[in-house]
């Protein structure tokens, strides 16, 4: 039976330059590889070693990245490896099928926020009139699904983040603060839903997962494993649960030691699959 592996990207397993936490002195830096460009300049990076464990965890397990990133956002990454058959974008809104939406489960998510939540139009309403421009970069609307601000992280009134999160609440989205982008997602528009259905087409009999921010929590709690770096929302708030270890490790080396986890729990079920 195969190990399906669902893990985040950014801040997980890719890193832009400002969020690498190279701390280490110069020449002791790891070698750095890009997996992403964007308007012809380099985006985000893994380790080189990364990308090594990377590739051989594509040949050991059903690897699928598991993104909020639009389709779009993620289609500009390439990461090493074998091409993944399945992913997960928009936060579990769009499963990708050899690179290609399903459309059956699309259509399954949005009835269900129809029937659950408040509309996209008006959570984004409240964000443009409640948001100030003084720490607003950009409004965004993402794939017709969730709405996100990117704004001044310096600037962001903390009391404003926990009354959105209230009133979000109240109408059946979650709010999460991540880097320089504030999102505010439906509830039932998660990544453990998608989860769920690739272990199902897949057969899976263990699957793991990684991530760091408030909406990977349902991801780590729905795997049998899971693990979360020293950096990000959960880490911040000390979030935990009985089958998601915390690692120390920050920046682009979190995203090294997660993929040696990954590696070591998919080995160690092959070799207990074969006694």
């Amino acid at each position: 039976m195969p190990v399906l592996v669902a893990s985040d990207l950014d801040r997980t397993l890719i890193y832009s330059a400002a969020a690498l936490a190279l701390t280490m002195p110069d020449a002791r830096a790891p070698r750095l590889l890009c997996v992403e460009v964007h308007e012809s300049r380099p985006l985000s990076y893994m380790t080189e070693t990364a990308a090594a464990l990377l590739t051989d965890l594509g040949d050991a397990a059903v690897f699928v990245p598991t993104t909020t990133r639009t389709r779009k956002q993620y289609q500009r990454i390439n990461l090493p490896g074998p091409a993944p058959a399945y992913a997960i974008c928009a936060n579990g809104g769009h499963l990708l099928v050899d690179g290609v939406t399903d459309l059956d489960w699309h259509a399954r998510v949005k009835a269900r926020l129809d029937d659950e939540c408040a509309p996209l139009d008006e959570v984004h309403e409240h964000l443009m009139t409640t948001a100030d421009p003084l720490w607003v970069r950009k409004h965004r609307i993402a794939e017709d699904l969730f709405a996100y601000l990117v704004v001044e992280r310096e600037l962001l009134p903390d009391e404003w983040v926990k009354e959105l999160a209230v009133w979000a609440e109240n109408r059946g989205w979650t709010v999460s603060l991540q880097g320089r982008k504030v999102y505010a997602v439906p509830k039932p528009l998660t990544k453990s839903a998608a989860l769920h259905e690739v272990a199902r087409r897949t057969g899976a009999d263990l699957t793991l997962a990684a991530g760091d921010s408030l909406l990977d929590a349902d991801l780590l709690l729905a795997a049998d494993r899971g693990w979360r770096p020293g950096h990000g929302e959960l880490a911040d708030s000390a979030w935990t649960a009985p089958a998601v270890s915390a690692l120390p490790e920050r920046g682009v080396l979190a995203g090294e030691r997660i993929l040696r986890e990954f590696l070591k729990a998919t080995r160690g079920e092959a070799a207990g699959s074969g006694s």
